[in-house]
């Protein structure tokens, strides 16, 4: 296991790895695999990148994400004027349904509400906002609802968790109730719990994923 102090370092390494990301904007706290991110960043899209860098650290259990978005002069942007550019940045992307999600913007914050079928459809929504300037967060309201009334197989997510080689030896289990699938058990990474839950979206007629994987390192 390692030290709060090693801990600290690996993601500060991690931080200033990105090209992105000036590690002297981001400032790092570790206690017990919960890592503390503070600090004052010009983008919404380098928010993001810190707190994925951080994610992706072996022995990292959590993130506290305390950045602060502070725009200069060139950033700042009306609320008109960041939903335009959200509605543009959609228009571009053929994953996002436009016409099915509405958008608000209060203070510099998205709020995404609709309903769409697939959760890669949503993820992309959020995705193609990360790069505008002016925003200072998204809320992702998107409510997933699949047209297909297969009933969600259990055995075919089991299968799908097993195929992929980042996580195939690990402890999941996989619960099924109606459009809902819950995971439980034990992974190794950050990786590992977004990747099974990422498969499990991907199964037919899934509305609802509860992932309740708990991370857990060896070393």
């Amino acid at each position: 296991m390692k030290t709060n102090q090693e801990l600290q370092k690996d993601v500060q390494d991690a931080i200033r790895w990105e090209p992105l990301l000036n590690a002297a904007e981001i400032g790092v706290t570790a206690k017990d695999g919960v890592i503390t991110l503070t600090g004052t960043v010009d983008t919404y899209y380098k928010k993001v990148e810190a707190e994925t860098a951080a994610k992706n650290v072996a022995g990292v259990k959590a993130v506290a994400e305390e950045i602060v978005i502070k725009y200069g002069d060139y950033g700042k942007k009306n609320d008109t004027e960041i939903a335009n550019e959200v509605l543009n940045a959609w228009k571009w992307n053929w994953e996002v349904p436009e016409e099915k999600i509405k958008v608000k913007v209060e203070n510099g914050w998205v709020t995404l509400e609709g309903e769409l079928q697939w959760n890669y459809q949503r993820e992309a929504a959020k995705k193609a906002i990360n790069n505008l300037s002016g925003v200072l967060g998204v809320t992702n309201n998107i409510k997933i609802k699949s047209e297909t009334h297969d009933a969600i197989e259990k055995k075919a997510i089991e299968c799908a968790l097993q195929r992929n080689s980042s996580i195939d030896d690990l402890d999941i289990q996989v619960d099924v109730a109606g459009n809902k699938v819950t995971l439980r058990g034990t992974v190794d990474s950050f990786y590992a719990k977004d990747e099974a839950e990422q498969i499990a979206w991907n199964a037919p007629g899934v509305w609802t994923v509860d992932n309740e994987l708990v991370i857990e390192y060896d070393n």
